[in-house]
């Protein structure tokens, strides 16, 4: 190498170290504004020196990796000089791609996007932080936005790893246990739940995961058990209780089951149909007849589908099978429609007209025009373009006549 390249190599090296104690500063300033803004609650702004932080640190970092660059100079100088320029500019271009930020910066910035609800950006940012440099609500903040983002494969294999380093964090434990149940794979989530309950027996969370998976893998007598252990605990929320009932009622135990249920259903404010019903059957099978059928017509209106709702979904089908040709199908949407909402005029009319023109089926064609007119007619003022229905469907009935005298004399 000649010396002009070497001189230009110092230069540079000099210009980055010059500028480092100016950087180090601003990094700095930029923490500890971030940090004050963190302070009060405001992410808007500690997002922005934060990200400032970060790119000074990045700055830094890929200035001392090209400090630090071990340039093969022997070999160099056996190289033409514009392969020298070219090699070193590549080896300085590699550096900085693989320096690393610093993990501090790095996990403000993450826990930031993280509190921001930007999930995938906090992940991106932790999952290359090293595990054993990882903080342990950093950690938690990885396995977590996986968690929030419906990633399980992600969320069970990093709060595996955090598992790993911290074995008694109970709600982490907790949320593997059910991850494994989510993956189908609910044996490890139980072998995971009950090696931690030999250590503690007395975590909720833990021991409400363990009864979820043994109810998950039908196992009714061991989750039976592990729910009116909770019970005992003093939790007595809804989902144990209903699943307590269930677990009891799978395994013949009524009056347990219905000790469980009744409270349930009264949590619910009588509105959860499944308890509702499941309670009556118990209620039924224990001889408290009139309770349980009180309970059963409870959960028969309650699995009532709304009606407004109904009446807008079976007429849009109606509507929309009819503009794709589909008239069978359209036939059979607006006849739910009339199911919801029995003084559509409209409906009536559309269904004979399908009927009529498009389906060959004329009795049922006459049938409809016939509940249509008896409707129609019923209108105190009908609208100019219901009274042009209505002709329409009294001339058609009146060559239904016709048609059938016609055929009485040929006789």
């Amino acid at each position: 190498m000649n010396i002009k390249s070497i001189s230009i190599i110092i230069i540079f090296l000099l210009a980055g170290l010059s500028a480092k104690g100016q950087d180090v500063d601003s990094l700095t300033i930029c923490l500890q504004q971030g940090d004050s803004c963190m302070q009060q609650y405001n992410t808007f702004e500690s997002l922005k020196h934060y990200q400032r932080a970060y790119d000074l640190a990045k700055k830094r970092s890929q200035q001392q990796a090209v400090e630090h660059l071990d340039l093969p100079l022997d070999k160099l100088e056996e190289l033409p000089q514009e392969q020298q320029d070219e090699i070193i500019e590549r080896l300085k271009h590699a550096a900085e791609q693989s320096a690393v930020v610093s993990c501090p910066v790095q996990m403000k910035l993450a826990d930031c996007h993280y509190k921001r609800a930007n999930y995938r950006e906090a992940a991106n940012l932790l999952k290359l932080i090293p595990e054993d440099s990882l903080s342990h609500e950093s950690f938690r903040e990885l396995a977590n936005s996986y968690k929030k983002l419906g990633d399980t494969d992600s969320y069970v294999y990093w709060t595996s790893r955090l598992v790993e380093h911290y074995p008694m964090d109970g709600e982490m434990v907790a949320g593997l246990v059910l991850g494994y149940a989510q993956l189908n794979q609910p044996e490890k989530g139980l072998t995971l739940g009950l090696n931690y309950s030999l250590k503690d027996r007395t975590n909720i969370l833990v021991n409400r995961a363990v009864a979820d998976a043994f109810f998950l893998k039908r196992n009714f007598t061991a989750s039976g058990i592990w729910y009116d252990q909770l019970l005992q605990q003093g939790d007595s929320t809804f989902n144990t209780l209903y699943s307590a009932g269930m677990s009891h009622s799978q395994t013949g135990n009524l009056e347990r089951a219905y000790q469980c249920l009744f409270p349930a259903l009264y949590l619910s404010q009588m509105q959860h149909s499944g308890c509702a019903y499941r309670l009556g059957v118990v209620c039924v099978d224990t001889k408290r007849y009139e309770e349980g059928l009180g309970y059963l017509n409870l959960a028969l209106e309650l699995m009532k589908p709304d009606t407004t709702v109904m009446k807008a979904i079976t007429l849009s089908q109606g509507e929309g099978y009819y503009l794709t040709e589909h008239y069978k199908e359209a036939v059979e949407a607006w006849k739910q429609h009339l199911a919801f909402n029995p003084g559509s005029v409209a409906t009536y009319y559309n269904i004979a007209n399908a009927y009529m023109y498009l389906l060959s089926d004329k009795l049922q064609a006459e049938a409809y025009y016939r509940q249509f007119i008896d409707l129609a007619r019923k209108e105190e003022k009908p609208t100019e373009k219901l009274t042009q229905m209505i002709r329409n469907a009294e001339d058609v009935l009146k060559a239904f006549e016709k048609m059938r005298k016609i055929k009485h004399k040929s006789r």
